[in-house]
């Protein structure tokens, strides 16, 4: 089935559009490409499929909950020392092999101090320290196998970068979530650096979440609006931190969290107000909501049975999401009960958990 007009509406509530920054940007030649679809930016080959070719499809994936691929950069590695020490750590001291481009496997020490010395010889003319290679990390969710994902990201990467850059591959599978760490050299072999900005990112989780579906595995690249969830607005090491502080490793607040209870402790006195971004992501939200309805009404006047059946998922996963939590707002949440527990000396100040200092937010609530 088709939605007629209102396709191009309903995928912008599921993927995200991006906003060139012409004015200041330090990469003006990276910003024309994104406006003109040239470049890294032009549709070019197999990547044709990942436009809008199937926007039913989509949605039943994300109100049927399809786990969702996680791609980052986990850094920049500066120098052969550093790099060397990177893919020391990533090959588990030599416990687990790396993988070259071409499927070659790297077991000892000394072929990966070749590796970081060879990719990072080339940079000896630039002044100061240049970024001899980027790491990144590719993950699914517990419970996925783990050679598939490690099949999907070598297929991503032979899609997304091609032969103009070496990289190499690590296999983990000691957490849960299976997940691969692919490191990529930063010179290209036409001298073009590989610098990749959210745009692409986005685009890497992509063609993941494609390559995991043509292996049979459900997955899914949307943001994190269009599933109902709030702004993560953390980074990975302070994501981190949180952890070690609710396993009982660390009992030091980080700087953020202390400065966030601090302001969610005005707001609930009443002295400040909500950062502008949550009412913005609240907007967002119940724009999206208006979206998926009008997609679930029309999906219900479909001939179609397994449309229908889309449309009662698609109204289902509203209603479990009436509203959407922002950070700031599980933070007020704890700042106001602590309010209302000072104004009750008799009754004891409400802890989320003990043990846990005053400060560090309370985690988000799991939807299944």
């Amino acid at each position: 089935m088709s939605f007629g007009d209102r396709e191009d509406e309903l995928w912008e509530a599921m993927k995200p559009s991006f906003k060139p920054r012409l004015v200041s940007d330090p990469n003006i030649k990276y910003a024309k490409h994104l406006v003109n679809q040239t470049g890294p930016f032009a549709t070019r080959g197999a990547l044709t499929s990942l436009g809008r070719t199937d926007v039913r499809a989509t949605l039943a994936r994300v109100v049927r909950r399809a786990p969702e691929v996680l791609v980052k950069v986990t850094g920049r590695k500066k120098g052969a020392k550093h790099l060397a020490a990177h893919l020391d750590y990533i090959g588990r001291h030599g416990d687990i092999p790396l993988e070259t481009r071409d499927g070659e496997q790297l077991a000892t020490k000394e072929d990966a101090q070749r590796i970081a010395d060879e990719w990072s010889d080339s940079l000896y003319w630039r002044q100061g320290t240049s970024v001899s290679a980027v790491a990144m990390v590719f993950s699914m969710p517990a419970g996925t196998d783990p050679e598939t994902v490690k099949q999907a990201v070598r297929e991503t990467a032979e899609r997304m970068i091609g032969d103009n850059h070496d990289y190499l591959m690590a296999l983990h599978t000691d957490t849960p979530r299976p997940h691969v760490h692919l490191t990529v050299q930063a010179e290209g072999l036409n001298r073009k650096r590989f610098d990749p900005r959210r745009e692409d990112l986005f685009r890497f989780r992509e063609a993941f979440a494609e390559a995991l579906r043509s292996r049979g595995v459900e997955a899914e690249a949307t943001p994190r609006y269009s599933r109902g969830q709030g702004r993560a607005g953390t980074s990975m090491a302070l994501t981190q931190l949180r952890s070690r502080i609710r396993s009982g490793a660390s009992r030091q607040p980080t700087e953020t969290d202390l400065r966030q209870a601090r302001e969610a402790m005005q707001i609930a006195l009443g002295n400040a107000e909500q950062p502008a971004f949550v009412s913005k992501t609240r907007a967002r939200w119940q724009d999206t909501r208006r979206r998926y309805e009008a997609a679930a009404d029309r999906l219900d006047r479909s001939a179609d049975h397994e449309d229908r059946k889309l449309a009662g998922d698609v109204r289902t996963f509203l209603q479990e999401r009436a509203n959407i939590e922002t950070v700031p707002d599980r933070m007020l949440r704890d700042a106001e009960a602590r309010v209302i527990a000072a104004r009750q000396p008799a009754r004891t100040d409400p802890s989320p958990e003990p043990g846990v200092p005053r400060g560090t937010p309370p985690p988000p609530a799991r939807r299944r």
